[in-house]
């Protein structure tokens, strides 16, 4: 196969791939953030301790993180036909990447969210600030290094689950490489699939990186000033 040959297959499997991943990293960020935070509020000596509760979503979230990837999408073939009318393609695609990243990505806002000083937790608390006004001017704010590490964590695993679910013929790159690279045996182009994706995933990572240690050293740098003004703007 030529390059002339190979380059309207790879452009078209690109941006297969970038809308997958796309629309199911904002799906995840969308339904994974607030869980993950629900996961820290209602954990033992949080704002809206609930055990049973907390018990419940930890295990549904578990569970649904320990399904491999190819198993959850047959499993999800009847909800993802009810929604987009077909099981096979890029948009009947999204729906089991996006169900598989909400927990994965649940797990690390849980973690990020964990780390924010609850001194400032309680400090809000105690000048009468509600519930909502701490996760929206303490915990999201103070995690956001965190966050957006935990976006670029979610964004590259989902580009290796969309290069999985090309083989059952959702497009994108990982439907080129085993359609064309492996059952047709052309090897380069197989390869050529392979190297696009480290070098997206490379410069996702870089980005993501760099993004996290620019508002890491931003909030180092502010000193405790705009920590008080928080302080008085949620009182």
């Amino acid at each position: 196969m030529t390059w002339s040959e190979m380059q309207p297959l790879l452009e078209q499997a690109c941006w297969d791939t970038l809308y997958m991943v796309g629309w199911s990293t904002l799906i995840a960020v969308a339904g994974g953030l607030p869980l993950g935070i629900l996961l820290v509020l209602t954990d033992r000596g949080g704002l809206l301790q609930n055990l049973a509760a907390n018990k419940v979503i930890g295990q549904v979230v578990n569970i649904a993180r320990s399904l491999p990837f190819i198993i959850l999408m047959v499993a999800l073939m009847g909800f993802t036909r009810s929604i987009t009318g077909t099981t096979i393609g890029v948009e009947a695609a999204i729906v089991p990447l996006a169900v598989g990243a909400i927990p994965f990505f649940a797990r690390l806002v849980e973690t990020a969210v964990r780390e924010v000083d609850h001194g400032l937790v309680e400090a809000v608390q105690a000048m009468g600030g509600s519930t909502w006004t701490i996760v929206r001017k303490v915990l999201v704010p103070e995690s956001l290094p965190s966050l957006i590490s935990s976006i670029t964590t979610t964004i590259v695993a989902l580009i290796g689950y969309s290069a999985m679910a090309g083989t059952v013929g959702a497009g994108g790159l990982g439907d080129i490489a085993i359609r064309y690279g492996y059952q047709r045996f052309e090897t380069q182009l197989m390869w050529i699939t392979v190297a696009i994706l480290a070098v997206v995933i490379s410069v996702i990572q870089f980005a993501g990186d760099y993004a996290a240690r620019s508002l890491h050293r931003r909030g180092a740098h502010s000193g405790p000033a705009p920590k008080l003004r928080l302080l008085k703007a949620a009182s």
